[in-house]
């Protein structure tokens, strides 16, 4: 692993009994003593820290950014309120997802987050699908997401006008003099906070809310658990360059003000492709929720069926589901086997395992809304 870069927690993660794995060009812990399913069952009822810095973090400055980054998303950034960040898709010729991000508003340029596997293509992205009045700088700071129904409880000690703000809010805050960019968000279906951190002060944070009775450390293999509960999607597994947005269930990202008959209709890379798929709903495949039975779990790659022995999709994430009690999964199939309440076969060391096509999240989701 001597080729992977670390994140400003490394030691930290070494000096907690991380287990580290590669990851997006990473070293990252995969879970700590407490285990996956522990990790996971306490995001789900306290609190959760998870390191993110692998992320990529960057500033989009320039004369009128967010009609600049349309040219490139197929998300209403030029719509996007000051205080405010959305989800976001970068999109190819053809229509497929070339990356997911999020966009903030912070009331002078744009703030993106993108993943980690994709940051170095995004950049260049930018680069090349932007003029050059556009600064892109790419900032070193450290990432961390607080996770949990207790987080805004945790929050409130360290930074209570975060703990004002509801789901998709974003700020600029300080916490003991160090100056943070705060959102109300995560990728694990339950309310808390992702925070951006000069990479320098990233240690010093995490020790303190660590130090937090309701916090605990989890890696990578329960926040896989808890945003597949959640029904979120991973780049490279559910969603690629070969999935278009309708495809993927995520037509609530193309912003109205983008599709046919919107102020800003179309505009962005694979639009014709992407907006008749919007309009006419022929698209052969869909992304579902599939819930299984017994606790065999079904990983990605499973090969679906249905009950004639017809292959009719493939699964794309999938595990047992602690917080659900049942294994859980999402995948592609054919449009005629996307209803609700259908039943799908997996096959799984030689025997078809029955599947139910399930809404997403398989969980509640605990937002704050306000």
């Amino acid at each position: 692993m001597s080729q992977l870069k670390r994140t400003p927690l490394f030691d930290l993660h070494l000096e907690l009994g991380g287990k580290m794995v590669p990851f997006a060009g990473y070293e990252m812990p995969v879970q700590y003593p407490l285990g996956v399913k522990k990790e996971h069952e306490h995001t789900r009822s306290a609190c959760g820290l998870f390191d993110v810095s692998h992320m990529g973090q960057i500033l989009l400055q320039g004369p009128r950014p967010a009609e600049a980054l349309e040219t490139l998303v197929c998300a209403d950034i030029v719509g996007l309120p000051e205080g405010m960040q959305r989800y976001a898709l970068f999109t190819g010729q053809e229509g497929g997802i070339l990356d997911d991000l999020m966009v903030a508003n912070p009331g002078e340029g744009l703030y993106l987050v993108v993943n980690a596997a994709c940051k170095e293509q995004d950049v260049a992205l930018l680069e090349m699908g932007l003029d050059d009045e556009h600064r892109i700088e790419v900032l070193d700071r450290g990432l961390l997401a607080l996770q949990g129904p207790k987080a805004a409880d945790v929050m409130r000690r360290h930074c209570p006008q975060a703990c004002e703000m509801v789901f998709m809010q974003h700020g600029r805050f300080e916490i003991d003099g160090v100056p943070v960019w705060v959102s109300r968000s995560g990728y694990t279906g339950e309310d808390g906070f992702e925070i951006s951190v000069p990479a320098s002060e990233t240690e010093a944070l995490a020790r303190r809310l660590l130090a937090e009775e309701e916090v605990e450390a989890i890696g990578l293999g329960a926040r896989d658990s808890l945003r597949l509960e959640a029904g979120l999607c991973l780049y490279g597994h559910d969603i690629d360059t070969e999935t278009t947005p309708v495809e993927a269930g995520l037509v609530w990202a193309i912003g109205k003000a983008r599709r046919h008959g919107g102020e800003r209709s179309a505009g962005f890379p694979g639009a014709d492709v992407i907006l008749h798929q919007v309009d006419a709903k022929d698209h052969r495949r869909k992304r579902v929720g599939l819930l299984g039975e017994g606790r065999a779990p079904v990983r990605e790659g499973t090969e679906l069926f249905d009950e004639e022995g017809q292959r009719i999709g493939s699964v794309t994430s999938g595990g047992f589901g602690p917080s659900v009690g049942k294994p859980v999964a999402m995948g592609y199939v054919d449009i005629a086997h996307a209803e609700l309440g259908s039943t799908v076969y997996a096959e799984v060391r030689g025997k078809r395992l029955p599947m139910l096509v399930s809404k997403m999240p398989f969980v509640a989701p605990g937002y704050h809304r306000g």
